[in-house]
């Protein structure tokens, strides 16, 4: 991270900022929805918003808030259920750098990280980027996992 670039904070989503996260869902997800024939209603947007709402972290910039990340650890994996930058700060890495905590408190527990993405959503390229392998699919979505890496040397006993 350079000096020039905001603190990036994720922060618990609270009732009172929902109307921001319900606009978020809608810039981001209503096109990509409708090119798979999912429903794009104002019931099922604020139904997927309220998912796992106890997983659901803000992402601020520099205090702001410019997205959403719900992820949540299992026995087994982590799971991240969404990840969404509005469309004004995509592409700067905000997304990256939101699921690198994700990659990084996964990896200290030695578990894989699994997602779903949305066949024809360009986030699908940094998932792969980031080291997910499509490990299933159905109609409409890619199945991904981010193995953990191997620690670096075990001790032996």
């Amino acid at each position: 991270m350079s000096a020039q670039e905001p603190v990036l904070t994720l922060r618990p989503a609270l009732e009172a900022g929902e109307h921001f996260l319900f606009e978020l869902r809608k810039a981001t997800m209503t096109e990509r929805l409708a090119q798979v024939g999912e429903p794009i209603d104002d019931a099922q947007h604020r139904a997927r918003l309220r998912h796992r709402y106890d997983a659901a972290r803000v992402i601020c910039l520099g205090g702001a808030p410019v997205g959403l990340l719900k992820a949540y650890r299992t026995e087994t994996e982590w799971v991240v259920v969404q990840l969404q930058i509005a469309p004004a700060h995509q592409g700067r890495g905000i997304g990256e750098r939101a699921l690198r905590t994700v990659l990084l408190a996964a990896q200290a527990d030695v578990l894989p990280v699994t997602l779903k993405v949305l066949k024809g959503n360009p986030a699908r390229r940094l998932y792969q980027r980031l080291g997910f392998d499509i490990v299933n699919e159905d109609e409409i979505q890619f199945h991904m996992r981010c193995m953990p890496h191997a620690p670096a040397q075990t001790q032996a006993e």
